[in-house]
């Protein structure tokens, strides 16, 4: 999971991947002749075109056991050798030996699909054991699975917010575009705060009657910054104005902790968090989504919220990967740290080379370009001439003027891979007469 949007109502404005489509004010000859529905779409799509940001997915095939090392099908002369600086499978474990023999020994013990909703027919043990292996990551008394971290953010915040009556969520301004649709389809009333501005949260927080439910949803670790949230200082604000905290670790979990339950377990704050929710799709290596809290909130969750009843459950063979994955990793710490140190290398060599690596305390090394065009223009160039893949970072995922390129080094992103990588920026930069770092 990795975008924004902005956190602002907006009347009469459709929202396209970004670009905005005004839905009012048809004039009469338009009303008297009916919508000219190819127009308004195809208008949304060249807007993009124009100010740069439309997304062009590339057609890639990992190498399995070889992660980064994959193979692209972006011409007609066949696949062409890549190397990956932006998955988000960011320990490798979908690549795992481990990973992948469970999800084999499930396949052919279980079959392909769960076959139904988790009340009809989708439960499976597979389920019930990985609930219970994340329970214990994050020293909760439960936990629920969802098809996926985003579904598992909106379909929380819009649940706990319509049970608990008049509640007021108070949101970090860089929240996750998921979190974001679960606070706005929850109608509650929403305040938000500054990134991390302890000062304004508490200012926020002061201004509310002291009786009225609240809410504090938050992030450890922000995918786009690669900055840390200060958990320990919002769990203060939390107790002093009896307000619940909602953290979202879906970048930290696997990397952080003696355990891999993330920032929290990390700094040893787990309990005093009422929600965490996580992903299985970036460092598990697989996919889904899940939330840990005590019994009685996942049972609300689990009885109240649409996007988890009426879904349905994770296939099996993915289950039985993820459960192997998180059972891996609370017990090595090989790849966290090889992947910690790959991620200090990458900053340092950027930083030696006036690139303009921006300022990050985690994993996460994103390079400042400041021009969506220009952005696609060095992502182009380095797939097309250096056999270099990675994305893009435009708007709404970032504001605008923002734009970057956003690497995520692995533990299998050697010192060569990493010296090629500089040298081709380094190279780029020069040719299309960009700024480097002050």
């Amino acid at each position: 999971m990795t975008g924004r949007v902005d956190q602002s109502d907006r009347a009469k404005v459709l929202e396209i991947g970004g670009g905005e489509v005004y839905l009012g004010g048809m004039d009469m000859e338009t009303s008297a002749r009916g919508v000219d529905y190819s127009r308004i779409f195809a208008q949304a799509i060249d807007r993009l075109h124009v100010e740069g940001r439309y997304r062009v997915f590339i057609d890639i095939l990992r190498n399995k056991g070889a992660f980064p090392n994959a193979r692209c099908f972006a011409g007609h002369n066949g696949p062409k050798p890549i190397t990956v600086w932006c998955s988000n499978d960011y320990l490798a474990m979908g690549q795992h030996p481990a990973v992948i023999g469970a999800m084999e020994e499930a396949l052919h013990d279980v079959g392909a699909g769960s076959g139904g909703t988790r009340n009809i027919g989708g439960n499976t043990h597979y389920h019930v054991d990985l609930e219970g292996e994340l329970a214990d990551l994050h020293g909760k008394q439960g936990a629920l699975l969802f098809t996926s971290g985003y579904v598992s953010n909106e379909a929380t915040l819009a649940t706990l917010a319509k049970i608990l009556p008049g509640c007021i969520i108070f949101s970090d301004e860089l929240n996750h575009a998921s979190m974001i649709a679960g606070i706005r389809n929850s109608g509650c009333e929403k305040h938000v705060f500054r990134h991390n501005d302890l000062a304004h949260l508490e200012e926020l927080l002061a201004s509310v009657d002291p009786t009225t439910p609240k809410l504090i949803a938050f992030e450890s670790v922000y995918s786009m910054e690669g900055d840390i949230a200060p958990i320990a200082e919002i769990c203060d604000l939390a107790d002093k104005y009896s307000a619940l905290t909602y953290l979202d670790e879906v970048h930290a979990v696997g990397m952080y902790g003696p355990r891999g339950g993330g920032i929290s377990d990390r700094e040893g704050l787990a309990e005093r968090l009422t929600i965490i929710e996580g992903t299985l799709g970036k460092a598990f290596g697989v996919m889904g989504g899940y939330i840990a809290a005590d019994q009685t909130i996942v049972d609300v969750i689990r009885s109240y919220a649409p996007g988890f009843i009426f879904t349905t459950s994770l296939s099996p063979v993915l289950v039985a990967g993820a459960l192997a994955s998180v059972r891996h990793l609370k017990a090595s710490s090989v790849e966290r740290e090889g992947q910690q140190r790959a991620a200090a290398g990458l900053k340092a060599m950027f930083a030696g080379a006036g690139l303009p690596v921006m300022n990050s305390t985690t994993h996460i090394v994103p390079l400042m370009v400041g021009d969506p065009v220009k952005a696609k223009k060095i992502s182009d160039i380095l797939l097309a001439e250096y056999g270099v893949y990675v994305q893009p970072i435009n708007y709404p995922t970032v504001p605008r003027g923002t734009e970057r390129l956003r690497f995520t080094p692995g533990p299998a992103h050697d010192e060569a891979m990493m010296r090629d990588l500089t040298d081709a920026l380094v190279e780029i930069w020069s040719r299309l007469e960009l700024r480097k770092a002050a």
